[in-house]
C-alpha cells in the first residue's frame, strides 16, 4: 500500500512518510537549509535515497540519525513508520529548565512576604 514503486523516494518525502516531520513543507524547508544529511553529505529535498541509507537530521535543537530499512512514499501511522527506520540517534542531553526550578512555597494566610522573606526567596532562585 505505501511501499515505494521504485527503487529509490526523495528523502523529504520519507521524512515526511515516516513521521520526522509534521509536514512535507517543513522536510523540504529542512533539506533547503542544511539540516539533513545522507550518508554524511548535505542532502538536497529531491535526493533519491535507497534501503541501507543513513539520514542525520537537526530538528528543535536535536540531533536524529534514522537508518533507512523500507522505502515509503505516502504518510503511514507510527507503528507502521517505526518498522521502515533504525532509530541511531545519540541519547538527548536534558538541560534543565526553568520549570524546573522549586518554587518556594508560602503557606496561605501568612499575607504578603517581608522583606527579610524576599530576600531569602531571591537568594534560594540565584543559587539555582
Amino acid at each position: 500500500m505505501a511501499q515505494a514503486s521504485g527503487s529509490s523516494v526523495r528523502v523529504d518525502v520519507w521524512l515526511f512518510s515516516v513521521r520526522a516531520y509534521r509536514t512535507r513543507t517543513a522536510a523540504t524547508e529542512a533539506c533547503r537549509t542544511g539540516k539533513v544529511r545522507v550518508d554524511g553529505d548535505p542532502a538536497k529535498a529531491a535526493q533519491r535515497i535507497a534501503p541501507g541509507a543513513v539520514i542525520e537530521f537537526r530538528r528543535g535543537g536535536d540531533t536524529f540519525v534514522f537508518e533507512v530499512v523500507e522505502l515509503i512514499s505516502k504518510r503511514v501511522g507510527a507503528p507502521r513508520a517505526e518498522e521502515c527506520r533504525i532509530d541511531r540517534s545519540p541519547p538527548r542531553v536534558r538541560e534543565d529548565s526553568p520549570l524546573d526550578v522549586p518554587a518556594a512555597e508560602r503557606h496561605r494566610g501568612t499575607g504578603r512576604p517581608t522583606k527579610r522573606d524576599r530576600r531569602q526567596i531571591e537568594s534560594f532562585t540565584r543559587r539555582r
